[in-house]
């Protein structure tokens, strides 16, 4: 019989406060997933910051920008969605591998046709385009695969540090891009983009093979489908996507940063620049104060408070005029919403079984991704009918109605109570056959220390299905 893996010691003090980074210690895996993600999301920044300024640079037009950043949403929710199933069908550590390779050809077009003596604008919407429809899916793949990479009892540590290690790269990301345009150039950054998904690419061909859950779905729209049917059936998770999506669509102001700032701050581009990244600030200082994660028992009602508490903070912040009191009231809000990511996606990690994860974080994914661009266009509404303040507060008022609402409505998500934190096994049906998908309300079942899994030329064993606890499972090697 396998060694079994001791469960890691309660941290307390104040290590306690800080994000646990004993996943990346105790899981070779986990660490190599993690060491990839950070090299993407280094690419990801790089790119973001490089493509809107050069696309300015081109054209001197600020719409056009605008453009290009619109011509990547039909591609990237297209993307996510239809990239579930194949998420819940194939080897995901397969998937990874291809998909670090469609996003470096993506940075490879942006590097040649910056080289180009006259580059072309087409060329850009084309080559982020292509990117963009490959985040969704690389995105879902790596969310399916955790929870095949680290025990039941550390998935709210090891999400805590994959939120702070992207929240660092959004902070120091775009300064690092901006360095490297003024000092090497645009084609020096995307190919440092490229070489940056090259480091991602090592890193998961490292993983042991990660296959779905009783060998996978087949893919097509029936299992979209049926991803759609469980969502909507989970309650718990039915909560969840309400409650990020009310919070997404109506208290993120960032459409109405410009106008507030010329005419209730009285500033210009710098104190846009100083909105703009309170939030982020705010998020990265919460997401390393995330070592309590692990600790808490009522995810759902920590989900309910964070969101609330973000709700209250965007309406104060549209409520004062003095800009120091704005931006911490921003990053106030910020820390709470990354706060609450963490919690939700400890729920999704949970309530979702192996064989649903792709389908069900690849809807997550373009709720994230969808919420904040309906959001701009709810705010610009506001702000042209009764002005830019009454839009901020009311969206903060509204994103804490709609979190109230999700309560009153589907109340298993204030119920909900984290396994992992030592709370009891819920169970319910079976949300999946072979042969298609069912939808049903499933949890996780008791949590056991995981002990060795088989290396990278094993197969990978079986995973337990949603209503079978959680049976030992051999380690990665050391």
């Amino acid at each position: 019989m396998p060694a079994q893996s001791a469960q890691p010691a309660p941290r307390r003090g104040v290590g306690g406060v800080f994000v646990d980074i004993g996943p990346l210690r105790r899981h070779r895996a986990f660490r190599r997933l993690w060491t990839g993600q950070l090299a993407s999301q280094v690419a990801s920044q790089l790119t973001i910051v490089a493509v809107t300024y050069q696309t300015y640079r081109l054209t001197g037009s600020t719409a056009m920008v605008g453009l290009v950043s619109l011509g990547q949403l039909v591609p990237l929710l297209a993307g996510s969605l239809l990239g579930g199933p194949v998420v819940d069908a194939w080897d995901r550590r397969r998937i990874m591998l291809c998909t670090q390779v469609l996003l470096a050809v993506g940075c490879a077009g942006l590097a040649v046709n910056a080289l180009l003596r006259h580059p072309a604008l087409w060329l850009i919407f084309v080559c982020t385009a292509e990117s963009a429809a490959f985040q969704g899916l690389d995105w879902s793949a790596r969310r399916a695969s955790l929870r095949q990479l680290v025990p039941p009892a550390e998935l709210p540590a090891a999400l805590s540090v994959q939120s702070a290690a992207l929240q660092v790269m959004t902070v120091v990301g775009p300064a690092a891009a901006g360095l490297l345009i003024a000092r090497a150039g645009f084609t020096f950054v995307y190919w440092i983009s490229v070489a940056s998904f090259g480091v991602a690419f090592v890193t998961v061909a490292l993983l042991p093979r990660l296959p779905p859950h009783g060998g996978g779905q087949p893919v097509g729209l029936a299992s979209l489908a049926g991803g759609i049917r469980y969502v909507r059936t989970s309650r718990p998770l039915a909560g969840v996507f309400l409650i990020d999506l009310g919070a997404m669509v109506f208290g993120l102001p960032r459409a109405l940063f410009p106008a507030l700032a010329v005419t209730l701050y009285g500033g210009g581009a710098v104190t846009v620049g100083y909105l703009n990244a309170a939030p982020g600030i705010g998020a990265l200082v919460g997401s390393l104060l995330t070592g309590h994660v692990a600790r808490v028992r009522r995810v759902g009602r920590a989900v309910v408070i964070c969101v609330v508490a973000w709700g209250a903070a965007i309406t104060a912040f549209g409520l004062v005029p003095w800009l120091p009191a704005a931006l911490v009231l921003l990053a106030l809000a910020g820390a709470a919403d990354v706060i609450s990511a963490v919690f939700r996606m400890v729920i999704v990690q949970q309530v979702t079984p192996d064989a649903m994860q792709g389908r069900v974080n690849s809807l997550i994914f373009a709720g994230i991704q969808g919420g904040p661009r309906l959001g701009d266009a709810e705010a610009g509404a506001a702000a042209a009918l009764a002005g830019p303040q009454f839009a901020a507060w009311s969206g903060g008022v509204l994103s804490v109605l709609t979190g109230v609402a999700a309560c009153w409505v589907l109340p298993e998500i204030w119920r909900y109570v984290s396994s992992a934190a030592g709370g009891p096994p819920l169970s319910g049906p079976a949300p999946e056959v072979p042969g298609g998908p069912a939808p049903g309300l499933d949890r996780p079942g008791p949590d056991r220390p995981e002990p060795d899994r088989p290396g990278p030329d094993r197969p990978e064993p079986d995973l337990p299905g949603p209503d079978l606890p959680e049976p030992d499972r051999p380690g990665l090697p050391g």
